[in-house]
């Protein structure tokens, strides 16, 4: 979270002196412990909110027109509420840009208002800036026109997911904007995406800590391969759907895939859903009772699954959780979010957390030329005013 003082003064270089009270919001980031792309496949997913984020200071006035700055970029986003609002440049601003036209669009009414954001987490890392930044704009519009405590998070989540759908086009599923809105420090969210029924479980890491590898390998969602696993997701259910009923992929059984897809492809894709969703309960029971062990174990095991049946993992992705494995004191590793670039996750033992992370930083340098980005990271609460 930055620092109120500073964002205060960013607004000042930015809008000036405003006669209307400053108010000021975090956002977090998320990473998923285990269960990637099967949230759109109706299956269990394990993520939490984390102390990176996006911060905010708002002022709401009496006028019509939005503008957003943001300290991470150089061009500001502009939005009149009154008119048609399209997708444009900048390309950042088309999440905000889709959350204001879907509440407009619920039938809300609201002021205009100047804010300035800031973000500590790195951009298009897999670890939900976008989401971080759709859910921060919904909350910061219902705070202005509803009681902190009627606020739904729930459905700011959903409206959220459908505003990335359908106005900047990447085809998600409900996971990240339920982790940012929903998360509560301390604690991990086994999330049912077909149900929408969660649990908090307590993320007790005990003597290890969780480290986030960022392989400075960027990536833009709407323009990778992610739309075209959902797409070969979305084929799998068709077929099976034919020869065994309706239900979400993650509920057919590995011979149910067998016997109903000859696509060698969508049959990899298949199998990636089915065990990494059995792989999210037997972790979420393995937290639950301290094995960090069988934890770890399994997050290795998602990683394999994620790197040949599901293919989005990639060459930095693949060196860097590789070397990660390789050192002393690291129990488990795995990639964490969409892929294609983005971030890794490691458990690393804390008396050797410094070890590992300049061992791993040397070893990825000299096979990819990168220089990879380290955060050790802990829980955090989702979205919420501060000041």
């Amino acid at each position: 979270m930055i620092d109120r003082d500073e964002m205060e003064e960013l607004f000042h270089k930015r809008f000036g002196q405003v006669p209307f009270k400053k108010e000021f919001f975090f956002s977090p980031g998320r990473v998923n412990l285990i269960g990637e792309h099967i949230d759109y496949s109706g299956g269990f997913v394990f993520p939490m909110a984390i102390s990176l984020g996006i911060s905010a200071c708002v002022s709401f006035n009496d006028s019509d027109i939005i503008r957003i700055f943001s300290d991470n970029a150089t061009d500001e986003v502009h939005i009149d509420i009154k008119k048609e609002i399209a997708p444009g440049a900048p390309v950042w601003g088309d999440y905000p840009k889709g959350v204001i036209k879907l509440i407009i669009e619920e039938g809300y009414s609201f002021k205009g208002f100047d804010m300035v954001i800031k973000s500590d987490l790195p951009q298009g890392a897999g670890l939900s800036s976008s989401a971080s930044l759709e859910v921060l704009t919904a909350y910061i519009i219902f705070s202005s026109i509803l009681e902190e405590s009627k606020i739904d998070m729930l459905y700011i989540a959903r409206l959220c997911q459908k505003a990335e759908n359908m106005f900047v086009g990447v085809k998600c599923g409900i996971m990240d904007q339920f982790a940012v809105a929903c998360s509560r420090k301390g604690f991990a969210v086994k999330l049912d995406c077909a149900s929408m029924a969660y649990e908090y479980v307590p993320a007790d890491m005990g003597e290890y800590s969780l480290i986030i590898m960022n392989t400075n390998k960027k990536r833009e969602l709407s323009d990778s391969k992610y739309n075209q696993r959902r797409d070969e997701c979305d084929q799998a259910i068709l077929e099976l759907s034919r020869k065994y009923g309706e239900k979400a992929l993650t509920g057919y059984t590995l011979g149910q895939i067998e016997e109903a897809i000859k696509d060698p492809v969508i049959k990899k894709r298949c199998r990636h859903a089915i065990t990494e969703n059995q792989r999210v309960l037997k972790a979420v029971e393995s937290l639950k009772c301290g094995d960090i062990m069988n934890f770890s174990n399994l997050m290795i095991h998602s990683n394999i699954s994620l790197k040949y049946d599901y293919e989005v993992t990639g060459f930095e992705l693949d060196t860097i959780v590789d070397s990660a494995l390789k050192q002393k004191g690291c129990l488990g590793a795995r990639m964490t979010g969409a892929g294609f670039g983005g971030c890794a996750i490691a458990l690393v033992i804390k008396d050797l957390s410094d070890e590992f992370i300049s061992e791993v930083s040397i070893q990825y340098a000299e096979k990819t030329g990168i220089q990879a980005g380290f955060y050790t990271i802990s829980s955090d609460d989702g979205t919420r005013k501060v000041y």
